[in-house]
């Protein structure tokens, strides 16, 4: 079985929106998402962090680790989700596999009318 490994960081401003990137291949729709990378470890979220937004993050906490396994796939997937704050930087697109779109603060309520790439955790994220 393959395995899978990533990060992701979660930024909510002093209003409660989640900062959230439009991402997605050229030929794809484009879906909303919360900036991520494929490695498990604090230091490739602060590199996609900075590499989607521009902003430059400190890790606050770790808040989950999702796992789950895709038999008909043969892949185990193990996520880690990061509470970050920004501490520098500035919102700028400079994501080196052209895949972000936009960059933007959504809250709740448009989250919830957004195309998103991993809706269960999004919406898990900002309700907890």
């Amino acid at each position: 079985m393959q395995k899978w490994l990533g990060s992701s960081g979660v930024c909510i401003n002093e209003n409660g929106q989640l900062l959230m990137v439009l991402q997605g291949k050229p030929e794809e729709r484009k879906t909303w998402s919360i900036p991520s990378g494929g490695k498990d470890h604090e230091e490739c979220c602060i590199r996609e962090f900075k590499e989607e937004t521009g902003y430059t993050v400190e890790i606050i906490e770790e808040i989950k680790v999702k796992k789950r396994t895709y038999e008909h796939l043969s892949i185990s997937a193990i996520a880690h989700y990061f509470f970050v704050k920004i501490v520098g930087g500035k919102r700028n697109f400079q994501d080196p596999d052209n895949l972000i779109y936009d960059i933007a603060w959504k809250n709740l309520d448009e989250i919830q009318t957004l195309k998103l790439t991993f809706p269960r955790i999004e919406i898990f994220l900002l309700t907890t």
